[in-house]
């Protein structure tokens, strides 16, 4: 199978040791699952604490990439500061996973702020479909779910192959059980999907994206991402493009324990030139602004696991 290039890089020693428990089998999806959909809350904040400096310890390229990507969201940093930045992410990304599975069964708890409504108002008022998209950024999981309690239409979730296909399997189910106007796809399994997507716009749903990586074998466009270079994928823009409809920006934070923050960025029209290829860069462009502008609002909420970009040894943990 051939892996996102933006996957974290897998250590083929540290997976011999931990077999099944490494952290991409679904033993991940599994048992969190489970146990925050049963158990106490207290167990909750242990459990944050120990796994992530559990993978803070074992995965030591995990960590370097965490430190590596942040340098230039952050500036540069001696090594105590880099892997305190490091540790920070996954204290946080372990939070809002075991929150993801929290609002999995028991989604009434939470409580959300939301920004830019009116941009969100302003894309429905046309009756037309809506891609929108987001980045690994946060409680991102969730963000095409603005929808469905905004406008009560059908949401395509497109998202990239999980490394373990009994985790693929999961996470379809579990979106299904969760919302029945949300549908999972997953990138390369259906050969017409594209034109599923279209059909699904022009009956005005909303199809989304995670447009922050690129997956295997898919265009992209070279764009910056905090002036570094960064590939980003063409298929929102394209199918976005074809369909008439505009690019909408979501981005979802967790501020405080079951309560999230969802952020609407003002919708971006694709232009229709003779030239395809210059509006859908000009459309990447902007993507990349707005994922830019995501990531600087909470850094320590970018969940990017492997290293983007070839900075010297100082960005090293």
């Amino acid at each position: 199978m051939t892996l996102n290039p933006h996957a974290p890089a897998a250590n083929s020693t540290t997976r011999r040791l931990l077999g099944r428990f490494y952290f991409t089998s679904v033993f991940w999806y599994r048992f969190p699952y489970w146990a925050f959909s049963h158990l106490p809350e207290w167990t909750e904040r242990v459990s944050v604490v120990f796994f992530s400096t559990f993978f803070f310890l074992v995965l030591g390229s995990t960590r370097r990439a965490i430190a590596s990507n942040l340098q230039p969201v952050l500036g540069k940093a001696n090594v105590f500061r880099r892997w305190l930045r490091a540790y920070r992410t996954l204290v946080t990304f372990s939070a809002s996973l075991a929150e993801r599975y929290r609002f999995r069964s028991r989604p009434e708890r939470f409580r959300f702020i939301v920004e830019g409504e009116e941009h969100w108002n302003r894309a429905m008022e046309s009756g037309r479909g809506v891609v929108l998209v987001t980045a690994h950024v946060g409680f991102w999981e969730i963000a095409p779910q603005f929808g469905a309690s905004a406008g009560k239409r059908r949401i395509h979730i497109v998202r990239e192959k999980e490394i373990d296909p009994r985790a693929q399997k999961l996470m379809r189910e579990m979106v299904a059980r969760g919302s029945d106007q949300c549908i999972t796809h997953f990138a390369g399994d259906d050969p017409g999907l594209t034109l599923k997507l279209a059909e699904a716009l022009k009956e005005g749903d909303i199809v989304a994206f995670q447009a922050d990586r690129p997956r295997a074998g898919g265009r992209t466009v070279l764009t910056t991402l905090f002036g570094q270079p960064m590939p980003l994928p063409v298929g929102p823009a394209a199918l976005a493009r074809s369909a008439g409809v505009p690019l909408v920006p979501v981005f979802n934070y967790r501020e405080d324990h079951y309560l999230l923050r969802g952020v609407v960025r003002a919708p971006i029209e694709i232009a229709h030139t003779d030239d395809r290829e210059a509006d859908l860069a000009a459309a990447i462009h902007r993507v990349a602004a707005e994922i830019e502008w995501a990531i600087r609002q909470q850094p320590h909420q970018w969940f990017c696991f492997r290293k983007l970009w070839g900075h010297s040894r100082q960005s090293g943990a």
